[in-house]
């Protein structure tokens, strides 16, 4: 119940906040186009047949050493075809506030940071991007705003979302592992 109350608050929030997330969105991610950090277009051949676990960051957040996760689980999984891509937005708090030079020089000096990050967008309210509008929409996302920055979206090699984890849940959760292992098969 508890987490009913908190998505509807959430919701409330962030359409005063944004406005109202459009409706529909992409069927599925081959109707998204995703843009590279710095500009220029992500190939969708570097998700093809790859288990991805889609995370929106930021830079001066609480949760930010969560990175040291994230670049730990790209390590640790990335020969057996799994793929992290961080999509920085700044609709919280305003906590990433820099220019993608910024955020990349952040990232890269101070975690390491190597695996693929997109260009800074909105997850929530009328600005949503269409990546945020299909891993919500879909039956995994369960339809609710993201709550944070560092919520995380487990993508099949099917490109299907096989599953959603809050902010919270750490990179090397147990949960996260379970699903990240059973998507790689």
């Amino acid at each position: 119940m508890f987490d009913k109350l908190k998505d509807a608050v959430v919701s409330t929030v962030n359409r005063v906040a944004y406005g109202k997330a459009p409706e529909g969105g992409p069927a599925s991610l081959e109707g998204v186009v995703l843009s590279k950090l710095g500009g220029g277009e992500f190939a969708k051949a570097d998700l093809e047949g790859k288990v991805v676990l889609f995370v929106n960051v930021a830079s001066k957040c609480g949760l930010t050493p969560q990175y040291e996760g994230l670049v730990s689980l790209f390590e640790k999984y990335k020969e057996r075809g799994f793929l992290v891509v961080g999509a920085p937005c700044n609709q919280f708090l305003g906590q990433e506030p820099g220019s993608s030079e910024e955020i990349a020089a952040f990232c890269s000096a101070t975690y390491g940071v190597d695996f693929p990050l997109l260009e800074k967008q909105d997850v929530n309210g009328a600005g949503r991007s269409p990546l945020y509008q299909w891993l919500i929409a879909s039956p995994a996302g369960g339809g609710s705003d993201i709550n944070w920055n560092f919520e995380k979206f487990v993508v099949g090699r099917d490109g299907e979302v096989k599953a959603r984890f809050a902010p919270t849940v750490k990179p090397d959760a147990p949960e996260v592992l379970a699903a990240i292992e059973a998507a790689l098969g």
